[in-house]
């Protein structure tokens, strides 16, 4: 965070001081959690629904806490802890983001670069992340910080020497965007896609595109939108935007242009993917020659992913050459996302069980059946679906499920095990499908897939993991895996 005096924070926030001077200057970070406190820092004292965050504040002055953020001034044996007292302390961890990001503007060089879509979100934030550092120090995310908490705190890490500040932005409502982008408003935005997901939550996928839409409504004169071309409510945003903003658009699908606009477009040409499960493909970048790249990143939907990342590179001033040599390198940084894990055992585990939606179950199983068929460089292997409940699809949960189980049939994957009465239609439906014998199998729990898997799984298996987050299959992956499991 940029200095900043107690009274400035006051002001910002419309608070009020106790136990602290308002000329003292503040400069270390902002946290949320008294566990993660370090000297000087500010500590936001947020209410949760299981704990009040008030209750911590004096473990939080003891680690060395400058200040407590909180809707109360908290005490130690009678004497009042240096606190900025707000009306609600979220809420003013999303005013202290905006005083940072904009004063940081005034006094520099600072492009904000904001990603959101139905899915993509992390992977995505991450490469960027990774090709916008060669440039100049860059802030983003280490995890999935995408609401109206982890959204301020990241911003609230960048400081003067930060040139670049890439944020993560969910939404779960209509408006949320609107929100976080009211507390720091991009230079750049990415739409990925408009996805099935969540859509039990948003009523249809109509609603997800406004939504979403919300994002580059926001952006800021001379900005940019980053569009995929091959998602056509994504295209239909280029239709929102505001005046004075550019569109770059990106396609896997070898689009080189989009019917009614004349802006540049990033895309593939020529995609494959080898049994490695990594996509090569010749990638387009406007004003430099093709150049051919394999990506670190394993899984074909990756290419969409990496494109939006050259685009916004590309947005930036990067060249060709520097893009091409991060992609080639760059791997998943966030666990539980088409990671690869070769066990002691001699079993391999795709493990892709974060997050699920219908498009990313069938990215995530065609990378399956592409990796186990082997090419002249690897042997062909036996593979293993373990498929989980993807939530929040509302009333086209059942079909989407069932969907999925007829892909798996014609796949040819040699084994599927579907978890989970959610899930169940897609076992169903691998059976209509023309699945015998024992290539596909239901349970009710993820203990007993433990068990099934462990007495079935052999040296030289490849085991996909794919479910939401909340079905817990990432764990069961980690566990087949050897990895120690973590939350």
């Amino acid at each position: 965070m940029k200095p900043f005096s107690a009274q400035d924070l006051a002001d910002a926030t419309s608070g009020e001081l106790y136990g602290i001077a308002p000329d003292a200057q503040l400069s270390a970070g902002v946290v949320t959690d008294s566990r993660d406190v370090s000297t000087g820092d500010i500590y936001v004292a947020r209410r949760g629904d299981q704990r009040d965050g008030l209750d911590f504040a004096p473990a939080a002055l003891a680690a060395g806490a400058s200040l407590i953020v909180a809707e109360a001034v908290p005490t130690v044996d009678g004497e009042h802890l240096p606190t900025l007292v707000v009306q609600d302390a979220t809420e003013a961890l999303g005013r202290l983001a905006r005083l940072n990001v904009e004063a940081l503007r005034e006094a520099g060089d600072l492009t904000v670069v904001a990603i959101t879509g139905s899915a993509g979100k992390t992977t995505v934030k991450d490469l960027v992340g990774d090709l916008l550092s060669s440039a100049g120090e860059t802030v983003w995310p280490p995890k999935s910080f995408n609401n109206e908490v982890g959204v301020p705190l990241t911003a609230l890490r960048a400081d003067e020497s930060t040139r670049f500040l890439v944020l993560e932005m969910g939404a779960r409502s209509i408006g949320n965007l609107t929100y976080l982008t009211s507390l720091v408003t991009p230079d750049v935005a990415v739409e990925l896609m408009v996805g099935t997901a969540h859509s039990g939550v948003f009523g249809s996928i109509e609603n997800t595109a406004r939504a979403k839409a919300e994002l580059v409504e926001s952006l800021r004169p001379g900005g940019v939108a980053v569009l995929n071309a091959d998602d056509p409510r994504v295209r239909a945003m280029a239709d929102v935007l505001g005046e004075g903003v550019d569109v770059l658009w990106f396609s896997a699908s070898g689009r080189t242009s989009v019917d009614g606009s004349d802006a540049p477009v990033v895309f593939a040409e020529g995609v494959v993917t080898a049994a490695s499960g990594r996509p090569r493909f010749a990638l387009h970048v406007p004003g430099a020659d093709p150049a051919d790249v394999e990506l670190a990143l394993v899984g074909e939907h990756h290419v969409s992913n990496a494109l939006a990342a050259a685009a916004v590179a590309h947005s930036c001033g990067l060249s060709a050459r520097s893009i091409v040599t991060t992609l080639a390198t760059s791997g998943a940084a966030s666990r539980w996302r088409m990671e690869l894990i070769d066990s002691p055992s001699g079993i391999t585990v795709l493990n892709d069980a974060y997050n699920a939606n219908p498009d990313s179950m069938r990215s995530a199983l065609k990378t399956l059946a592409a990796m186990g068929r082997g090419d002249e460089e690897s042997p062909s292997r036996r593979t293993i679906a373990v498929i989980g409940e993807m939530l929040e699809l509302g009333e086209e949960s059942r079909q989407a499920h069932a969907d999925i189980g007829e892909l798996v049939v014609r796949l040819n994957i040699d084994r599927t095990v579907v978890v989970g009465e959610g899930a169940r239609p897609a076992f169903q439906a691998a059976e209509l499908e023309g699945s015998w014998g024992n290539e596909a199998v239901w349970v009710p729990t993820v203990a007993e897939a433990r068990d099934l898997l462990k007495a079935e799984l052999q040296p030289g298996d490849l085991v996909l993991f794919k479910s939401s987050n909340d079905v817990g299959l990432r764990f069961l992956g980690d566990e087949i895996a050897g990895v120690t499991v973590t939350s």
